[in-house]
């Protein structure tokens, strides 16, 4: 019988070890009697040191929490918080969602509160991730506006100036500014087909796309088109996943613009990497259909990473840290994401590199 008892209680330990969510167990006096690991990396404090640590001096910067503590352990009542909460250690912050619970024996007797601490940062980047592409498409639908009372003007401009260049002499000098007109209004043409593209609903010629094909055509030509800044490039590709359904060529559009700015960000003798996998911490559920799970693609460089004022701007339509960009790239690349119903986050830290992640539905 004590075997038995012993085998029961190292099994429910396993359990609460393996939990993904943060545990901690205070007895009645508000000291940890338990604490899991995945609690441990939250509160950045090992079980040992939290053992003998009282619960207002381990939550000491989270008033909110320590209220729910209290209330649980006075009135026997479930508080849950998914909002308010944010844990900081180490100068880290990291939104959680807590629930306090009673810890009751079979007889009704109370021993001690329950905490479970979910971590919330995957969520907030993914919420923002949707809320920045409502806001590009209201931002797109203004410039289509524009971009069709742009075209019609541009035309008359490089008309008016190709046949002023016919009228001039093949010696004349002042065929060099007309040459320039028409030249910029090109390129004025380019910018706004790319608005057009950006703001345009497309119908996605779907079929089943072998992902690692297109990532690998795509490096295979980077490759070949950095001369000799000798950037090596890796790449780390789940063979579980199967083709899924999208249109190949805008993921082929999508990736090859992520791999050329991780190209141009990456340092001389750097390093490109792609990997991709299944992305088990989500998925993705749309009304009439069934659950599917997502698959991620990370582009990374090792380059100088992008300043936090920066990255708030990335996606915005003509933001650009380079000299000839137009900034309207990531803009579409975001665009090409949604019209999948996936998501795209970016991670960068100054001086290691940046990394997006495109996450898709895996859908056959």
């Amino acid at each position: 019988m004590i075997q038995e008892s012993s085998a029961y209680r190292d099994f429910y330990a396993s359990v609460i070890d393996s939990v993904g969510d943060g545990v901690v167990v205070l007895d009645c006096k508000g000291f940890p009697s338990l604490i899991n690991p995945a609690a441990e990396e939250m509160l950045g404090i090992s079980r040992r040191q939290a053992e003998s640590t009282h619960c207002s001096a381990l939550f000491r910067q989270e008033e909110i929490l320590l209220e729910m503590v209290e209330k649980t352990a006075t009135t026997g009542m479930i508080v849950s918080d998914h909002e308010n909460i944010i844990l900081k250690r180490l100068g880290h912050l990291t939104p959680v969602s807590v629930t306090t619970s009673p810890l009751v024996l079979n007889d009704g007797q109370t021993i001690g509160t329950i905490l479970v601490l979910r971590d919330l940062t995957n969520v907030r980047e993914l919420e923002d991730a949707v809320r920045h592409a409502d806001r590009l498409s209201t931002i797109g639908t203004l410039a289509a506006g524009l971009a069709h009372e742009i075209k019609n003007p541009l035309g008359g401009i490089k008309g008016a100036a190709q046949l002023l260049e016919q009228d001039l002499p093949d010696d004349s000098e002042l065929r060099e500014y007309t040459g320039v007109m028409i030249r910029e209004v090109q390129r004025v043409n380019r910018i706004v087909e790319e608005l057009l593209d950006l703001a345009t609903p497309r119908k996605l010629q779907l079929s089943p796309v072998n992902l690692h094909q297109v990532l690998g055509d795509i490096l295979v030509l980077q490759q070949r088109a950095t001369g000799d800044r000798n950037i090596s490039f890796h790449q780390n590709f789940d063979p579980s996943i199967p083709a899924i359904l999208a249109d190949e060529a805008l993921l082929t559009q999508l990736f090859l613009n992520l791999v050329k700015n991780a190209v141009e960000a990456a340092t001389d003798n750097g390093n490109v990497s792609v990997v991709s996998r299944v992305w088990t911490d989500y998925s993705m559920t749309h009304k009439g259909e069934r659950r599917s799970r997502m698959v991620a693609v990370e582009v990374s460089d090792d380059g100088p990473g992008i300043s936090r004022e920066n990255m708030e701007m990335l996606f915005t339509p003509f933001f650009t840290t380079k000299s000839k960009g137009t900034g309207l790239g990531l803009s579409l690349c975001q665009k090409i994401v949604s019209e999948h119903r996936g998501l795209i986050k970016i991670d960068s830290v100054s001086a290691q590199g940046t990394t997006f992640t495109v996450m898709l539905p895996l859908i056959q």
